[in-house]
């Protein structure tokens, strides 16, 4: 007989969810949300407290290892990288900003699909390099951009790693979230084998990079036709052009 799962401690999901929407302190929200959680739990005061704690000294030097490869890439950035990375990607005439990261999207999501996930994320690899490149590629085509087109095409590259990466981890057997749906179904006694759960998660990421690579594609039009529209003068310069 299975006995009833205890559905409440989702409640610090909530807890996230409308801390973040109403942007309050991250800290404090996490914070109240491990609280309510094990409140929800029916977790002791004093047990929550030393699970907080104990959490807290077990990754008191993950700021430390966040914080020195963003020195490393400040550094370089100040010595010219994001130069001399537009300047590189501009020297391949057929090159294009869609085509630049239809390559990126199949190297990252690969690449997470092994469990190499660091080799790509935002600090260390699309604000250095990525959109450098992207928008190099899209200036020696189309000129020099317009502040929203250069805009959109920064969000496409921060989309490009972030689909890469959520749709190839899946793939990867020891990631987390393949051992937490192996639990879940075991709970609910369903006994699937990580490594089946993993592979049918390969025609999803196929899928995804094709479609993501289709809206890529409509990319390097979006940018031929919004380079191509004439920029509208300013007012000011409107009304001396309709006095004389």
């Amino acid at each position: 007989m299975q006995t009833a799962i205890n559905l409440w401690p989702l409640l610090g999901v909530l807890v996230i969810v409308v801390g973040f929407v109403l942007r309050f302190n991250p800290m404090l929200v996490v914070a109240a949300a491990a609280v309510v959680t094990g409140f929800a739990a029916s977790m002791p005061l004093e047990t929550i407290l030393a699970t907080i704690g104990t959490g807290f000294i077990k990754t008191r030097t993950l700021a430390l290892i966040i914080l020195l490869p963003l020195a490393v890439i400040g550094l370089l950035e100040r010595h010219g990288l994001r130069v001399h990375a537009q300047q590189f990607i501009s020297r391949f005439r057929s090159a294009t900003a869609g085509r630049l990261l239809i390559a990126y999207l199949f190297v990252r999501e690969t690449t997470a699909a092994l469990g190499l996930t660091s080799l790509g994320g935002h600090p260390q690899m699309v604000r250095p390099l990525l959109a450098p490149m992207a928008e190099g590629a899209a200036v020696s085509r189309h000129g020099p951009l317009k502040p929203a087109v250069r805009q959109r095409l920064l969000a496409f590259c921060a989309a490009t790693d972030n689909v890469g990466l959520f749709f190839g981890e899946d793939i990867f057997v020891a990631f987390g979230a393949i051992a937490l749906m192996h639990t879940f179904l075991l709970g609910a006694g369903i006994d699937v084998e990580p490594l089946a759960i993993a592979f049918w998660g390969i025609p999803t990421a196929i899928s995804v990079f094709f479609i993501h690579s289709f809206r890529l594609y409509r990319l390097d039009r979006y940018l031929t036709q919004q380079q191509a529209e004439p920029v509208p003068a300013p007012a000011a310069a409107r009304a001396e052009v309709a006095a004389k």
